[in-house]
């Protein structure tokens, strides 16, 4: 799941980075690699404390959105790739079952950008539950 950073400088601080879909999630760094790689940590344990507390994740917007927002004008928008996998706590193994040409197809998607089925439902299904919240609550 990729999520959009705002990385700023000013004058007398370090790089700082706000995540503009996960209000309250920020870091810095001294470079903007450093921040970066501080930005993708802090996501990681924003996230985890979200589903440990049985919160939903947010929906994430594009870059473009971001980029309409006059904060976020006088900085860089990038984009930092989180593996949900490694967060979401314990796995547990189920058993479903899907058409074998849709399967085969999910299974050519894996091998080509790189993950596992697993991991591709998983982030499809976050994907889909977050663009979805608002048309239907638990």
């Amino acid at each position: 799941m990729k999520y959009p950073i705002f990385i700023h400088k000013d004058k007398k601080s370090d790089f700082g980075v706000i995540v503009p879909d996960l209000p309250g999630c920020f870091s810095a760094g001294n470079t903007i690699e450093d921040a970066i790689e501080n930005a993708h940590e802090a996501i990681e344990c924003h996230l985890e404390g979200l589903l440990i507390d049985g919160e939903q994740i947010p929906s994430k917007k594009s870059i473009a959105h971001h980029l309409k927002n006059p904060e976020y004008q006088d900085g860089i928008l990038a984009m930092v790739e989180i593996d949900l996998t490694k967060i979401s706590g314990k796995y547990r193994r189920i058993n479903i079952s899907l058409p074998e040409r849709f399967l085969k197809q999910i299974d050519a998607y894996t091998k080509h950008h790189g993950g596992n089925r697993s991991a591709f439902l998983l982030h499809a299904a976050m994907d889909f539950m977050a663009e979805h919240r608002d048309h239907h609550r638990n």
